[in-house]
């Protein structure tokens, strides 16, 4: 099983991103300790020339490491075959007991990637290199966790065999079944639904202030991180019900497969670079009184401003339309 190509394609992307982190990480360490941009010396020169090197190339690798969550979502819904029982990825990730692990340290990296990405690119509108120390000391926290789901992903392929029973997204995700993924879908759209549409209304209105203001930068992040997470517990509380068209299936996987358009992709990418956007106003909010800033940084903010605003309200006008229209009604 494992020679299947998007495993393979997996464990060699998880082991070179794992293996560059890592020594770019080693690269940060000095650079913490000895940057200084006033020196002329020859160590400055050597780390000036070699970060933008390795500052490129660690940018393409989180470019794939963020690709490689939908590859790995993708590549567990294709092996649901093998196992007994599973209907989706939701039944393939339960056949072992690294595949969740795997899965939410897989998105906890792509959101420290994306937000890497977010302080490079502003590191690079500046001609004093603004923000080397904030990304490099991020890479240092980065690094390791790539590292332990590199490994976490080994095992986890690894240890698959096939023919082995696990449990369909019916019974990890109905109602009345204890566990995390149980709670969520027993929770009460009377209670998931106004949360959603409040964090959404909130997160528009602070945007909109931002805009016009240029102020609360922190508390436009903190919503989107807010509305990011209650979209996902909305989507498998309630809103999945609808696009389903069944009041009892609340798997958050199904929405990947063809019969539901591969709407699950759509959905999910747009959170996710929402969130990453969102999140991104708030990190280089520090940086904004250096000079060499002042021009680029508020019109890239604004434009992460505009692009969170905008991804979060695709992910509600297609849920919102799938639930107008549903056959459903809850």
């Amino acid at each position: 099983m494992i020679q299947h190509p998007g495993i393979l394609a997996l464990l060699l992307a998880s082991a070179l991103v794992g293996l560059l982190l890592a020594g770019a990480a080693a690269l940060g360490l000095r650079i913490l300790q000895g940057w200084d941009l006033r020196s002329g010396s020859e160590k400055q020169l050597a780390l000036e020339r070699r970060t933008y090197l390795v500052s490129s190339l660690v940018a393409t690798a989180l470019g794939v490491q963020m690709l490689s969550l939908f590859l790995f979502i993708f590549t567990a819904d294709d092996l649901q075959g093998q196992f007994v029982g599973a209907m989706c990825a939701a039944g393939s990730l339960a056949v072992h007991a690294f595949g969740y692990p795997t899965l939410l340290l897989k998105l906890a990296t792509s959101l420290l990637a994306g937000l890497w990405l977010v302080l490079h690119r502003t590191d690079l509108q500046g001609y004093d290199y603004p923000l080397i120390r904030a990304k490099y000391g991020l890479l240092l926290l980065l690094a390791p966790l790539a590292l332990v789901e590199a490994w976490l992903q080994f095992r986890y392929f690894s240890g698959l065999k096939a023919d082995v029973m696990t449990s369909c997204c019916g019974a990890l995700f109905g109602q009345g079944r204890q566990g995390i993924a149980a709670g969520l879908a027993g929770l009460p759209p009377r209670v998931a639904q106004p949360l959603f549409w409040s964090l959404l209304g909130a997160l528009t209105l602070m945007g909109c202030a931002w805009l016009r203001w240029r102020r609360g930068a922190w508390l436009f992040s903190l919503l989107s991180l807010g509305y990011f997470i209650a979209a996902l517990v909305s989507l498998v509380s309630f809103f999945g019900l609808y696009i389903y068209a069944l009041p009892t299936h609340h798997c958050p996987f199904c929405l990947l497969h063809r019969e539901h358009g591969f709407v699950g992709y759509v959905l999910y990418g747009a959170l996710l670079g929402g969130v990453v956007a969102g999140m991104g106003v708030g990190a280089v909010a520090p940086f904004q009184n250096r000079a060499s800033l002042n021009q680029a940084l508020p019109r890239m903010q604004a434009r992460w401003v505009i692009a969170s605003l905008g991804l979060a309200w695709l992910f509600a006008l297609i849920v919102g339309l799938w639930a107008w229209l549903s056959p459903l009604k809850l």
